[in-house]
């Protein structure tokens, strides 16, 4: 579904039309009209041609893990009772490459699908392992991700 921005709130802040997405439970990207290139986040050009027809459009949600890291020292106090906690970088289908918390055990080239939830009325996005995968390290996060809840 195409969606466009509101200029105004997009030239001083470009990447309100993510956090919008997540707020509302849809992951978003951006989409050049000139060479067809996703992109990650907000941008006011292409990353590949530099066109300046970018695009709002949002994702199915599912990608593959490109990246996992395990955070174990809290960058802040509002995520001290979550440590430890997992990080990844998820290559979406739609080919753009978005960061987001996810589920203890998932590994490089996991099937994923994102879920969201709040933390101190900030969106978080946490991905997950597909339904035909999830549950199977038998973690608590795990169950977690079932409800959206990190």
């Amino acid at each position: 579904m195409l969606t466009q921005p509101n200029l105004g709130a997009f030239v001083t802040n470009p990447g309100v039309m993510y956090r919008e997405g997540v707020a509302q439970g849809l992951l978003r990207y951006m989409k050049c009209r000139d060479c067809e290139s996703a992109q990650t986040l907000a941008r006011y050009a292409c990353g590949r041609c530099g066109s300046t027809q970018l695009d709002w459009l949002d994702s199915d949600s599912t990608g593959t893990v490109y990246a996992v890291t395990t955070v174990t020292r809290a960058p802040s106090d509002e995520f001290r009772a979550l440590v430890p906690y997992t990080l990844v970088l998820v290559d979406l289908r739609e080919g753009s490459r978005v960061m987001g918390h996810g589920e203890p055990g998932l590994m490089i080239g996991d099937a994923v699908i994102a879920s969201f939830a709040e933390l101190k009325s900030k969106g978080l996005v946490l991905f997950c392992r597909t339904s035909e995968r999830r549950g199977e390290t038998g973690d608590t996060l795990g169950d977690a991700c079932q409800s959206g809840v990190p």
